[in-house]
């Protein structure tokens, strides 16, 4: 007899019972119904969205003993350790799981809060394994105490268990050099290898050529100043808030984000003649040769890591003032009263507010804030990425949805993320549209 979850992957169960299955209802042991749940949540797109809602409420007890279990599951292992599903309560026991691939828990390391970043340091897993190590010292959250204790386990005495990060390729001159990651000296002056990694971490947009020779001090003070006053009780109640960019710092990083710590980092001056076969090939000759120099220039940051040192005040004057790049990260502030600023910024072009009013990580107060500007209204673009994206309030949506034109209408019928509503309504207002061009 084929167990529940085989029978609900061969799609041969009931409407009704998939209903009970995706509430955790069944009566099946708590494994299978976890299991099942995972099942919906990621492959089904009618049952999906109430699966995940269970999922995110389900027993503590149970779900701790799954964390735990090496015989559970790689499906539901993944969905209980990404940064997206992440309960910060069955982190420590996902740590110590072998079953839990060392990849899945890089992502939680570069990206995890600073709770997260506390739990990390204190498992055994991440104190004696290279990769995590690395992966967490990229994170944007580390602060500094915890940023020394990650570089004295990274440059303590090697564990056998440890397994180092891939480096990328170094110049042909130095690859007979046995020098290790811990043996290139951290502040070495940045090189174009990292920097196209470090860019990696900034996925928006380029600036536009003709923003680049505009200036910060372009920007009145008096517009930083009067948004200031305006929402300065926001402001206060904000105070103190972090960075936390709707659908995560892993969202905003990107999947493949390579940290930039991983990559040896070359002196641009001097890549290759510093180190020649004449120096004996030694670790310690190379170790000498790329010493950095009492000017070498500081380690850039990203964007990212950027806007995170900033406090709500630092995040309104950037969103103000800022390039077209830092407006695009800060749109997804949590803060509203940051991502309003964005909307604000006279710098802010069409081409972004159009972008702005097709994300789905955005708060929904962005979505509606959008519509109360005039000259944002006057962009038809803006007007149909709004009613297309399924984020935006249904109310709003179906209040748009009167200006759009036939094939619009026709298009956004047949888009099955937005509601059943805005494409019953849609599909409607299509055909009123041609039957009444029809008459003429």
């Amino acid at each position: 007899m084929l167990r529940m979850i085989d029978q609900i992957r061969a799609s041969k169960l009931p409407s009704n019972m998939m209903q009970f299955a995706a509430r955790g209802a069944l009566s099946v042991s708590a494994d299978e119904s976890l299991e099942i749940l995972v099942h919906l949540a990621r492959h089904n797109k009618v049952f999906g969205e109430l699966a995940r809602m269970t999922l995110a409420g389900w027993d503590e007890k149970n779900s701790l003993a799954a964390a735990a279990n090496p015989h559970t599951p790689k499906d539901v292992l993944h969905y209980l350790v990404s940064p997206e599903n992440l309960r910060p309560k069955l982190l420590p026991a996902l740590l110590e799981n072998p079953s839990v691939p060392e990849p899945e828990l890089c992502r939680v390391a570069q990206s995890g809060s600073a709770d997260l970043i506390a739990v990390l340091l204190k498992s055994p897993r991440v104190r004696s394994t290279r990769s995590l190590l690395e992966s967490l010292r990229s994170n944007p959250y580390l602060k500094a105490n915890d940023a020394a204790t990650v570089k004295a386990l990274l440059e303590g005495p090697s564990n056998p268990t440890a397994i180092p990060m891939p480096l990328a390729a170094p110049p042909a001159a130095l690859a007979a050099t046995p020098t290790s990651a811990t043996s290139i000296p951290e502040h070495s002056a940045p090189s174009p290898i990292p920097a196209a990694v470090a860019g990696a971490a900034s996925p928006a947009p380029a600036a536009d050529p003709a923003e680049s020779q505009v200036s910060e001090e372009d920007v009145p003070e008096e517009a930083v100043a009067a948004y200031l006053a305006e929402h300065a009780a926001e402001i206060v109640a904000e105070e103190g808030k972090p960075f936390q960019p709707i659908g995560g710092i892993m969202d905003l990083l990107g999947a493949d984000y390579f940290p930039v710590s991983a990559v040896q980092d070359f002196p641009a001056d001097e890549p290759v003649a510093a180190v020649s076969p004449s120096s004996g090939g030694s670790a310690v000759g190379a170790k000498a040769a790329l010493a950095p120099q009492p000017h070498d220039p500081p380690k850039r940051e990203n964007t990212v890591q950027k806007i995170n040192r900033l406090d709500v005040k630092g995040r309104i004057q950037l969103a103000l003032k800022g390039n077209k790049e830092e407006r695009s990260i800060l749109i997804r502030d949590g803060t509203k009263v940051v991502a309003f600023a964005v909307l604000e910024a006279p710098k802010l072009s069409d081409g972004e507010v159009e972008k702005f009013a097709l994300q789905k990580n955005v708060l929904e107060a962005v979505l509606r804030q959008i519509p109360l500007k005039r000259r944002f209204m006057k962009n038809y673009n803006v007007v149909r990425n709004l009613v297309s994206n399924p984020r935006t309030p249904l109310d709003l949506s179906l209040g748009l949805m009167k200006h759009l034109l036939a094939q619009d209408l026709k298009n956004i019928s047949a888009n099955k993320e937005v509601s059943e509503t805005v494409r019953s309504l849609a599909g409607k207002m299509f055909r009123q549209k041609t039957e009444a061009a029809n008459k003429k």
